[in-house]
């Protein structure tokens, strides 16, 4: 694993260890390699709830609940399903957050979009940003990418909704369960 995935494995340890948040993840060309990130470090269990790896259209709808006719009419490597996998990840593992991926790595395409068109999302299910990467440098390489993308992604994201990791009186708390 890369030194870079680890250090922010690292900060989203620290910021959801100490805020008691919780993430799930919901892959699809990536295969479980934010996952195996987000579990590298020591202490994952207190906030990683699980992955689903949906790489067929029928995986999405039946696992994560993306309704068939949005995959149709956007196609799976779209922003719209990538949305709906972060809110099918945090419905299925009851987490406060998720992120997700879908695109096409290579080496084939399908319905005109390119080789490296992937589409990141994370968030809770009621801010979900999402982010387009373009650009084919060759299978490996792109889902490398787009792993290191997506944590990057989730890690900005936390910095925006808790500025401050040691003012965790602003910090919503979970639910009990």
């Amino acid at each position: 694993m890369e030194l870079e995935n680890k250090v922010l494995s690292k900060e989203i340890l620290y910021t959801l260890y100490e805020t008691g948040e919780t993430i799930g993840t919901a892959e699809s060309c990536t295969s479980g390699r934010i996952a195996e990130v987000l579990t590298s470090v020591p202490g994952a269990s207190a906030y990683y709830k699980g992955g689903t790896i949906c790489y067929s259209d029928e995986a999405k709808t039946n696992v994560l609940g993306i309704d068939a006719d949005l995959i149709a009419e956007k196609n799976a490597v779209s922003e719209e399903v990538a949305i709906e996998m972060v809110k099918g990840a945090c419905r299925i593992f009851k987490s406060n957050y998720a992120i997700a991926s879908t695109g096409f790595a290579g080496p084939g395409a399908d319905a005109g979009i390119p080789v490296g068109t992937i589409w990141l999302a994370c968030g809770t299910p009621d801010d979900i940003r999402t982010m387009k990467l373009e650009g084919d440098e060759g299978r490996e390489e792109n889902l490398k990418n787009a792993t290191h993308k997506a944590l990057q992604f989730f890690v900005q994201f936390l910095k925006e909704i808790h500025p401050d990791p040691t003012d965790m009186d602003s910090v919503p708390k979970p639910e009990a369960k």
